[in-house]
């Protein structure tokens, strides 16, 4: 293989490229989706070193010797669309926000101008129309961002602009003390956006929650007429609707109200909850979100597309440019010969800015409204179903009565367990079981579930499964449960 100088239209390069969608439809979507194949082949990280030539040499690779390696890689990577897998909050392949992903990448374009992404920025300032009005923004604009951590991030970014317009010019010279407020069992990527911002992590107070996971707003109300009276500016508060672990919806008109009376900036965090607003079933959950002044919405969860394809919406579109614009004049000249407005890179904190929106719209367009709601509610029978099978099996409890959003927490307790009172050292058993299922789920490669403690409610370790993956049904809810006793009985 030559080291430069081949195209697109030679041979042995549209061989080399059959070959590689080949094994990928093969290996990655027809096996990686096959039941009867492991989630994944776990190798610890030495072994794997050996097994995969990751050296890169002076000399050029034949593509036997690259086909080679992206096979192992495949055969040693999560399935993520496997029915078994149930670790994250995404999971599951469709086929067409897959055919999204690969026209973005063989385009290569970059969301900055019209003249470089004209069909990607009309697509985006479309689906942001659509995705603001569903909101309940009349005016509203956004963003996509690389995950729902930087939409977040973004989010406290233009609020403290909104608030103190001068530091885009001076810094934070002169600036007070801010505060933020988010819920004990909220993102932690606030706090790392206080660290990097200059607010600092101490400045991102937590609020207490109630027993399913909802923010108290009277503890709030409690911390900001405190830190008001301590000198601080109370100027941010993050609302969880979907939080990671419990599923749990804070109430947003309470929140609302509060951040009114001093005068804060609202942001929502439904990157996992927000699907919901796509289901007159479930919208309920977010009651009141039209009322916040940005929410971030990740569609890679649960409306299943591939990472990544988070947005951040706002109430103000104007905000996004005026917190963020410097005027790049090699870019953003003023003179071009279409209508300007469409060059929405000086928006953005970043220049560079991927092609998210196509895999959105193909799958949207593909299945419709409609069916971007039947997803949804497909999820939420399948989480109810989970529930019910969960307080019928013997050694399985929910963490909860009742959850909800599309994840079920529970605790397995080995037969040697049940029965006996539940004592400080019996607790202290059942932390250790569910690390040592997942160490021989994962060494099998039968079941990929994650597990936790959640030290704000005084919980041991639990599992949690989440059950938006369009493919998952009644029979892999059962299996679970067999498998999970199956592998830890003898504890």
């Amino acid at each position: 293989m030559s080291v430069e100088g081949q195209t697109f239209t030679d041979l042995d390069v549209e061989g080399f490229l059959g070959a590689v969608h080949k094994l990928i439809t093969e290996e990655a979507f027809v096996k990686g989706t096959n039941r009867g194949n492991p989630v994944f082949e776990f190798k610890q990280p030495e072994d794997l070193k050996t097994l995969i030539d990751f050296e890169i040499k002076a000399n050029p690779s034949t593509h036997a010797a690259i086909l080679d390696e992206l096979t192992k890689i495949i055969k040693y990577s999560v399935k993520t669309g496997h029915p078994y897998f149930f670790n994250l909050l995404f999971s599951g392949l469709d086929p067409y926000s897959q055919a999204g992903s690969w026209v973005t990448d063989a385009v290569n374009s970059n969301m900055h101008t019209y003249e470089t992404s004209p069909v990607f920025i009309l697509m985006e300032n479309y689906m942001f129309k659509k995705l603001t009005s569903i909101v309940g923004f009349d005016d509203g604009g956004g963003l996509f961002c690389p995950g729902g951590s930087a939409s977040n991030q973004l989010a406290l970014h233009i609020a403290r602009f909104n608030r103190f317009p001068e530091i885009k010019k001076v810094g934070l010279y002169g600036l007070p003390r801010l505060r933020c407020y988010i819920s004990e069992d909220g993102h932690y990527s606030l706090k790392k956006a206080g660290n990097y911002l200059g607010i600092g992590e101490e400045n991102v107070v937590t609020i207490l929650t109630d027993n399913s996971g909802r923010v108290l707003p009277g503890d709030l109300q409690q911390k900001v007429v405190a830190d008001i009276e301590q000198g601080y500016i109370p100027m941010f508060v993050m609302a969880t609707c979907g939080s990671t672990v419990l599923g749990s919806f804070d109430s947003l008109p309470e929140l609302q109200d509060i951040c009114r009376r001093y005068n804060m900036w609202l942001h929502c965090d439904a990157c996992y909850g927000g699907g919901v607003l796509l289901s007159k079933q479930h919208r309920h959950l977010l009651y009141g979100i039209e009322g916040c002044d940005s929410v971030s919405w990740n569609f890679h969860k649960m409306s299943g597309l591939p990472h990544q394809c988070a947005a951040l919406l706002v109430k103000n579109k104007a905000i996004l440019l005026e917190a963020n614009c410097s005027k790049a004049e090699y870019l953003f000249q003023a003179d071009k010969f279409y209508d300007t407005n469409y060059d929405i890179g000086d928006k953005s904190i970043q220049c560079g800015r991927k092609v998210d929106v196509l895999k959105l719209w193909t799958l949207w367009k593909a299945i419709g409204d409609l069916g971007m709601e039947n997803r949804i509610n497909k999820a939420f029978e399948k989480a109810r179903y989970m529930v019910d099978l969960l307080k019928k099996s013997p050694g399985f409890r929910p963490v909860l009565p009742e959850f909800q959003c599309v994840s079920v927490s529970f605790w397995y307790i080995p037969e040697r367990y049940r029965g006996q009172e539940e004592t400080p050292e019996w607790w202290l058993a059942i932390h250790k079981v569910a690390p040592e299922i997942k160490r021989r789920m994962v060494e099998a490669g039968t079941l990929m579930i994650s597990y936790q403690p959640m030290s704000s409610k005084g919980f041991v370790n639990f599992f949690r499964i989440v059950l938006h993956n369009p493919a998952c049904t009644q029979g892999d809810m059962k299996y679970i449960i067999e498998e999970i006793d199956r592998l830890g009985k003898d504890l």
